[in-house]
């Protein structure tokens, strides 16, 4: 053997023993882990549950997680008994022939005065001047409510229009701008059945028709 085959031969020799073919794992491979990285069977149900917008059946997430139908029915099952014996605020529950995250009953009380307190935030100074301006004058657009209040209105508009206290009641003919007015909501707040219960302001305003005008000219720049 010449000296040039005698050292490949020691060199595949060295490549052997630094390589060894049954240590390679095929686990190592991605496309080969049927979990593609998830610790257990169990957290891969609940990150697919987590981002599924509707209830996911145990046969779409054995296709997902590529496990038997029967080892995911009984890792949800198990993951549903859990969460109740440990008292969390969530559920697991299959409904609709599907799997889906619920928060838990017990929590419904929290969630309630949570939701109500938010609808019962103050509105700010603006907001009521605003709201104030809708309620007596419309239907009005933004541009002339934002005539009266000398400042633009579209973030306090959008604000009123969230909270429910005023909608979108049609359009001007004349100039095709959006027309605003207050809600059912607005006078089941006030405590009033109709916009005839409102307060007069007529003794607090200048003539009407003379306002109107002066409104008109300030909305359209002239």
């Amino acid at each position: 053997m010449s000296e040039e085959s005698t050292a490949d031969q020691e060199l595949v020799e060295d490549l052997d023993r630094v390589i060894d073919p049954s240590e390679v794992n095929e686990e190592d491979t991605p496309e080969d882990d049927p979990l593609a990285g998830a610790p257990s069977l169990a957290a891969a149900c609940e990150a697919l549950l987590m981002v599924a917008v509707e209830p996911m059946s145990a046969m779409t997430i054995a296709e997902a997680v590529q496990h038997p139908v029967a080892d995911v029915e009984q890792t949800l099952a198990a993951l549903a008994e859990d969460y109740v014996e440990s008292g969390r605020g969530f559920e697991l529950r299959e409904v609709a022939g599907g799997w889906r995250y619920y928060t838990s009953a017990s929590c419904a009380g929290l969630l309630e005065r949570w939701v109500i307190d938010g609808q019962q935030a103050r509105l700010t100074q603006a907001s009521l001047e605003t709201l104030a301006v809708v309620a007596y004058r419309q239907p009005v657009s933004r541009a002339r409510v934002s005539a009266v209040r000398g400042v633009n209105v579209d973030g306090v508009m959008r604000t009123l229009v969230t909270r429910g206290l005023i909608e979108e009641t049609g359009t001007d003919p004349s100039s095709g701008a959006i027309l605003y007015g207050t809600t059912s909501y607005f006078l089941e707040r006030l405590g009033i059945s109709s916009l005839k219960d409102l307060p007069d302001l007529s003794e607090y305003l200048p003539d009407l028709d003379e306002l109107d005008e002066v409104l008109d000219s300030v909305a359209s720049g002239e």
